[in-house]
């Protein structure tokens, strides 16, 4: 045999096949869902997988309000910024931000499970999430998925 019958295929951003998927996160845990919404945004459940690529699909998460924390986290876990200024520290828990800006909780979770990169950045651009049942994406067509069908 002169030449291999098979090769390895490395798919760049522009060839990539994209799709749209639907996650409903009405009562799923924050952890878990975040982490399986990683794995789609960056392409990890595709045979075509390159490390390298934007290769992952749209994600819309929809009831972000709706999530669940385990134990004690909706009061306990606090998120610290810092506003730039001398004695400028502020925490808040996650229960602040349900009330206030359901969405942070769980871009934010999703955003720690991606690379701390150019391309984390760019694939985060992929995630649309929304506090109620309804999204303007209805013309991508997009699939709704389960967490526990995804591999």
């Amino acid at each position: 045999m002169d030449s291999l019958s098979y090769k390895t295929i490395s798919v760049n951003a522009e060839a990539a096949q994209k799709e749209w998927f639907v996650i409903d996160a009405t009562n799923e845990v924050l952890g878990r869902l975040a982490s399986q919404v990683a794995k789609i945004l960056r392409g990890k459940n595709k045979p075509s997988y390159t490390p390298h690529a934007n290769c992952g699909d749209f994600v819309i998460v929809i009831n972000a309000d709706k999530v669940k924390l385990t134990g004690d986290k909706l009061t306990d876990k606090v998120y610290t910024r810092y506003t730039g200024f001398p004695g400028g520290q502020r925490f808040a828990t996650p229960a602040d931000f349900l009330s206030k800006k359901p969405t942070f909780v769980v871009e934010n979770a999703v955003r720690g499970m991606l690379p701390k990169n150019r391309l984390g950045d760019a694939i985060f651009k992929n995630l649309k999430v929304y506090a109620g049942a309804e999204h303007p994406h209805a013309a991508q067509a997009p699939k709704e998925i389960k967490l526990n069908e995804i591999k």
